[in-house]
């Protein structure tokens, strides 16, 4: 038995399943996360509009990210790596260099859209995934308040 078992141990298993994982971030800090979501959000956006980019581009990008989600046809583990790949910031932050070494703006605009994205997310609670289901994020589980 693992120790958040042992933690969360109830006499009933809807109890057990309304019991905070150990892995999640609970009360304030959560909703700290979830706040700085949206300031990423925000931040990438005005910095998107600031190179020049356009709105109609914006929007067709917005959602790329989340083809990461395909990875769970191949099961909850390679699922899980493949969408922490794309919703995590190494990614945009390697683009962002790349961008700013080569000079090319439209580069930059790609890496300030995923992480407006990846900061939508992370204000909406959907955070980078456990392998043992899509639901079961560092934010807490998906759906849950």
């Amino acid at each position: 038995m693992t120790t958040a078992t042992l933690a969360f141990a109830a006499p009933n298993v809807a109890s057990a399943a309304l019991a905070p994982r150990l892995d999640a971030v609970t009360g304030v800090p959560r909703m700290l996360l979830r706040i700085e979501g949206l300031a990423m959000l925000g931040a990438a956006a005005a910095a998107y509009r600031a190179t020049g980019g356009t709105w109609g581009h914006f929007a067709a990008m917005f959602l790329v990210p989340d083809l990461s989600m395909l990875g769970y046809l191949a099961g909850p583990r390679v699922g899980a790596a493949v969408y922490n790949a794309g919703h995590a910031l190494v990614g945009p932050a390697v683009l962002a260099a790349l961008a700013l070494r080569t000079g090319s703006t439209s580069t930059l605009g790609l890496a300030l859209i995923w992480v407006a994205h990846i900061g939508f997310d992370r204000a909406a609670g959907y955070g980078l995934k456990y392998a043992r289901a899509f639901g079961d994020t560092h934010l807490g589980r998906v759906g849950r308040g």
